[in-house]
């Protein structure tokens, strides 16, 4: 983990977020947060009809996330434990704004400042960038039903989402790194190269990476 405690792994639907963070968390010997989303009773729902559902899957999502980091971080010693997740709590309102109508969203931002107020902040947030055409590869690969007939253009929304949030971040070590050319299951230099990068000391601020 190098000098930081809290590591948070970001990026599109299937970058490689929680395939990353499991392998990160079992060799720093971190504790492991992983997203709840089977938990989500909207999420099939959503997929099926976005414009009924998508404040209820909204809403699921940000208070188990709340409920799951306040859990976990506010529980731990920062001298002791670090913590890997491989979502930050951000995620909620890239994606309600991606999948809310204006009046919808405004709601829920009110909502997740709130929350977000009471949550650490990771002190890295790494956004694992495969590029559009390697993220639909993997979402086909892992074969959840749901996810195989996402609409036109809604993983490019989600891409300019993460990209526009975090482009004026303040506060953490936002790590934008292309993994276009990496697979870091099947070759482990390529996630020693990750890995370095994460880990590698940094000022806080916004660094676009190729490893």
């Amino acid at each position: 983990m190098g000098p930081y405690a809290y590591i948070a792994i970001e990026g599109n639907i299937g970058a490689g977020k929680t395939t990353f963070s499991k392998l990160m968390a079992e060799r720093t010997g971190s504790k492991l947060i992983l997203e709840r989303f089977a938990e989500n009773p909207f999420l099939e729902r959503f997929y099926d009809d976005p414009e009924s559902h998508g404040f209820s899957v909204e809403l699921a999502f940000v208070a188990d996330r709340f409920k799951q980091l306040g859990e976990v971080l506010g529980s731990r010693n920062l001298f002791r434990q670090n913590v890997v997740a491989d979502y930050n709590f951000a995620k909620s309102l890239i994606f309600a704004k991606a999948n809310l109508p204006h009046n919808e969203f405004t709601l829920f931002k009110t909502m997740f400042r709130l929350m977000e107020a009471q949550i650490p902040s990771p002190e890295v947030v790494a956004i694992l960038n495969p590029g559009i055409e390697k993220v639909k590869t993997q979402i086909k690969e892992r074969g959840r039903s749901y996810e195989q007939d996402l609409p036109e253009g809604y993983l490019e929304k989600i891409d300019k989402g993460y990209l526009s949030y975090y482009k004026h971040h303040r506060g953490s070590r936002i790590l934008l790194i292309d993994t276009s050319e990496l697979d870091f299951v099947a070759n482990l230099d390529d996630y020693e190269k990750i890995l370095n990068c994460i880990t590698t000391p940094r000022k806080p601020g916004v660094y676009e990476i190729k490893p």
